[in-house]
């Protein structure tokens, strides 16, 4: 049966992620919707979150002279590489003229570290879209990327992955290296203590040694506990501003916290999940 959804644009406005997502829609995506259930004569829903769960299959395929996921893992470092992917969060910096990005596709994530980018092409970035990242396999410290100085060019294509929940998976770093760059949730967790420079216990840090301050736009580092073994966390400021909700909802964190998580599993000697969602219980 077939049935006629709206986006309504008073409701949900040209450019934001589900008006951008439908008008990239293509004949037989397979596609999650959220929305308010209005009525004219009929059910008439009002839709304003759109979750592309695959794209037709002659949408999806891979340019020619394009890596698939497994063959970019295993190409040596400084091998040519080409991907496809979609954007699932970025940072620009307008000074440097680079932005890192977050990518995933259906069967992985990647990281393009300071791609080349200025503002006309970081105004065609948007969450979601589609991108070819042109560069040099790279490794550093653990993390897996496309390594400085890639270049990238927006093509056809929408795709926000959903969160995997890895939290069993803490603890084990041989584990949740299968889940490097992607976006991973973890659930269940306890904030504990940090240590402040003036030796006081906190819930959070700003900048991982506690030299930052308020009102700086600093990292933020904080603990919690699972199972008995305490882990690191950080909200990277240039990913997650302040004033935004995650920002927000860390430097507003008691000691004793139960918290929902989820980030991108960014890797520094081990894991270094980049949270940029967080919900207290």
């Amino acid at each position: 049966a077939v049935y006629n959804f709206t986006v309504e644009s008073d409701e949900v406005k040209e450019g934001t992620d589900a008006y951008s997502a439908v008008t990239d829609l293509h004949i037989g995506d397979v596609i999650d919707l959220e929305g308010m259930m209005y009525w004219y004569n009929a059910p008439n829903a009002h839709i304003n979150k759109v979750t592309v769960v695959k794209e037709s299959v002659a949408d999806i395929a891979k340019s020619e002279g394009t890596l698939t996921y497994e063959q970019f893992m295993a190409a040596k470092d400084d091998t040519p590489v080409v991907i496809e992917a979609y954007v699932q969060s970025y940072a620009y910096n307008s000074a440097y003229g680079n932005v890192n990005m977050f990518l995933a596709d259906y069967d992985g994530a990647y990281y393009a570290y300071r791609a080349v980018c200025d503002d006309a092409k970081a105004a065609t970035l948007s969450k979601g879209v589609k991108v070819r990242v042109t560069g040099y396999k790279g490794s550093w410290a653990g993390e897996v990327e496309v390594a400085e100085g890639c270049s990238f060019e927006v093509i056809n294509g929408y795709y926000i992955a959903a969160a995997t929940d890895v939290t069993d998976k803490l603890g084990s770093d041989d584990d949740l290296a299968a889940y490097i760059n992607q976006l991973v949730a973890f659930k269940g967790l306890t904030v504990v203590a940090s240590k402040a420079p003036d030796g006081s216990e906190v819930p959070f840090l700003y900048n991982w040694d506690g030299s930052g301050a308020a009102g700086s736009n600093s990292d933020l580092y904080f603990n919690v506990s699972y199972n008995g073994s305490v882990y690191n966390f950080t909200v990277e400021s240039d990913e997650v501003p302040e004033g935004s909700a995650a920002y927000t909802a860390i430097t507003s964190l008691s000691i004793g916290d139960e918290v929902d998580l989820e980030g991108f599993l960014y890797w520094y000697n081990s894991p270094n999940p980049h949270i940029n969602k967080v919900t207290v219980k």
